[in-house]
């Protein structure tokens, strides 16, 4: 169930970014962190720790999933990504939170964009989500973000001046199964094949569900590598 209401949309950027300088060639590069649906900043925490890690410098992107349409929170976040003195940056977005990425991408494109990761986001539209937004209720649920990627009349393509990783999950476990018979492969909300982007640098499939993926330690190894080198480990195994 989504909360009752949802904090302030803050988009001020942290006084540590603001007082940074340029990054350099040796300077960890900058990785906007985008969250899903009914979520929050902090729900990247763990991921951003673990990225920070991996040589990345971790900026956390706070939206109202539910208020804003896509296409507002797609102008709120090009302009906090104005406001991030780096001379690349790369993104992460999980669920709904990849779908806001590529639509910011598509109305303002950003010079300085590295790559971008894309995990458990329904390119492809979403059979659980159209199935909710039936009702009423249901369309209340989903918020106007999500609302608007279902009623495209097509997704953005993918601009390749970029390069793009997709993460999906195959371990079937979640709520979007009490709601509809899920084709699988898929991660318990969303399908395989609801992730799959035409032209996309590379995409991987772990064995993790929806939820997992924030959480997950592998993912975190994976995102590393594309993130790093613009392609996933598919022959390695976990530690």
């Amino acid at each position: 169930m989504p909360p009752a209401s949802e904090p302030p949309l803050d988009p001020s950027i942290p006084a540590h970014l603001k007082n940074a300088k340029d990054c350099s060639n040796s300077s960890p590069q900058t990785l906007v962190l985008v969250h899903g649906l009914w979520m929050h900043g902090w729900v990247m925490k763990l991921m951003g720790i673990r990225l920070r890690r991996c040589g990345f410098a971790p900026v956390v992107f706070s939206y109202p999933s539910m208020r804003q349409s896509l296409s507002q929170n797609a102008s709120v976040l090009s302009r906090f990504v104005a406001e991030i003195p780096a001379r690349r940056l790369h993104f992460f977005g999980h669920s709904l939170g990849g779908l806001l990425i590529l639509k910011m991408l598509t109305q303002f494109p950003e010079q300085r964009i590295g790559r971008v990761i894309l995990a458990g986001s329904p390119y492809n539209a979403s059979c659980i989500a159209k199935k909710i937004s039936l009702r009423r209720a249901g369309r209340y649920i989903l918020g106007r973000s999500m609302l608007q990627w279902l009623n495209q009349a097509e997704a953005p393509i993918y601009d390749k001046r970029y390069e793009l990783g997709v993460i999906a999950g195959d371990r079937s476990v979640g709520g979007g199964r009490l709601i509809a018979r899920l084709p699988y492969p898929n991660d318990g909300v969303v399908t395989v094949e609801e992730t799959r982007i035409p032209g996309a640098s590379d995409e991987i499939l772990l064995n993790i569900s929806h939820s997992e993926m924030l959480l997950s330690s592998e993912l975190a190894r994976q995102a590393c590598s594309f993130l790093r080198n613009g392609h996933f480990m598919h022959n390695s195994k976990p530690p």
